[in-house]
């Protein structure tokens, strides 16, 4: 229906019967009757409308008016909220879908749903403890600790005052099981009931503590034979759209390791035989196509009969970077040689590696070769025999 003019605003009768007010503020917009929170007002009769239009009237008249505030958006939820922290953050496509599926399978069934602000405490301690019946240590730890980075995301958004987020320790994991390096006669029968082909990649694997990403990428030029050095400065990682070449995770990833003396043979007859004469050409590429990279599947294959005739059905490929790192560090090598070979970055040890240089890179493959030879010197002995030569030459 019409609305009736009326000196200051104006009301009109709704369908439902009753009556709207609005009137223009002095910042030339119309307001309509809202409630304090914003939800619309109206009334029983027109009095009772030209009476809230009169304090209105006063507000303005006194100078005591104010536009009314905009009403208050929902409160909103950790599946909103989550999905816009992801899209957000600057990730590497493992770690993406690695958080897509914690937050898929273990977050958002339980909060999903659930306001921000609304997520308790005592909500988030029960939500971890029954995580314990659905899934393992590691990605319990995960997941909280998934969830309690994005609350700390809120906090500083000023979306909540602080993080409901409060089990001590609980994104923390005990390793499930202790890592047993390879022997070296343990190593020697791995490699031994390899195929041929495969060989150089354990070996690279262990004396050069290699990941497997890092060696299916690994290209002709990337080998220095007249050095004895490989130039490690990308990885092959299997992401859900297929497998995708990529930089390290941290810079000291991109590192030069020697590579051990009595390895050199077996690299240049490996460049030799099966690699192909291109030097983009991938040193350990599929099976029938050498412009392709090795799936692990396919490295599974031989390796999983190798390390069972070596008697060590435990090892894992990547145990063999494990036994690199026990390896050098037999040699006498300095936690920060060690970073640095193997390419590790910590916040506490990032003075430490990048003092490591080439030249005492090298000094370490050559006691590996010694080790190898089960004729080890340990580096520290080496420099002062080596000083005492010259002493007494």
């Amino acid at each position: 229906m019409a609305a009736r003019r009326r000196y200051f605003g104006s009301v009109r009768t709704l369908p439902s019967g009753r009556f709207q007010a609005r009137y223009t503020g002095p910042d030339g917009v119309t307001y309509t009757a809202r409630t304090p929170q914003g939800r619309p007002l109206t009334f029983d009769t027109k009095g009772d409308a030209d009476a809230w239009l009169t304090l209105r009237r006063s507000e303005i008249l006194r100078g005591a008016w104010l536009p009314p505030a905009a009403p208050a958006a929902a409160p909103v939820t950790l599946g909103a909220y989550s999905a816009a922290w992801l899209a957000d953050r600057d990730l590497a496509d493992r770690t993406r879908e690695h958080y897509g599926h914690v937050l898929r399978d273990h977050i958002l069934p339980a909060f999903g749903e659930s306001a921000v602000p609304a997520i308790t405490p005592a909500a988030v301690r029960e939500w971890h403890a029954r995580l314990k019946d659905t899934t393992g240590p590691t990605q319990r730890a995960h997941a909280y600790g998934l969830l309690r980075t994005i609350m700390n995301t809120a906090v500083a958004d000023d979306v909540i005052a602080a993080s409901p987020c409060r089990v001590r320790g609980a994104s923390q994991v005990k390793r499930a099981k202790t890592i047993r390096p390879a022997s070296l006669a343990e190593l020697e029968a791995l490699v031994t009931a390899l195929p041929e082909r495969y060989r150089l990649m354990a070996l690279l694997a262990a004396w050069c503590a290699m990941r497997f990403g890092e060696l299916a990428e690994l290209r002709r030029s990337d080998i220095d034979v007249k050095n004895a050095v490989i130039h490690i400065r990308r990885g092959v990682v299997r992401t859900g759209n297929g497998r995708k070449v990529k930089d390290p995770k941290t810079q000291a990833g991109k590192r030069d390791v020697a590579i051990p003396p009595h390895l050199m043979p077996l690299v240049r007859g490996h460049l030799r035989d099966h690699v192909a004469a291109s030097r983009d050409a991938l040193l350990f590429p599929a099976t029938g196509n050498p412009a392709r990279h090795m799936a692990t599947a396919t490295l599974y294959r031989v390796y999983y009969p190798a390390r069972d005739a070596a008697g060590r059905p435990d090892l894992r490929f990547h145990d063999l970077r494990h036994t690199g790192a026990v390896l050098a560090a037999a040699t006498g090598a300095t936690l920060a040689e060690l970073m640095a070979r193997l390419g590790h970055s910590t916040a506490a040890a990032a003075l430490r590696y990048q003092h490591a240089a080439a030249e005492r890179d090298k000094v370490i493959a050559a006691a590996l070769s010694e080790l190898a030879g089960a004729s080890v010197t340990p580096i520290a002995d080496r420099k002062a025999s080596a000083r005492r030569k010259e002493a007494t030459g």
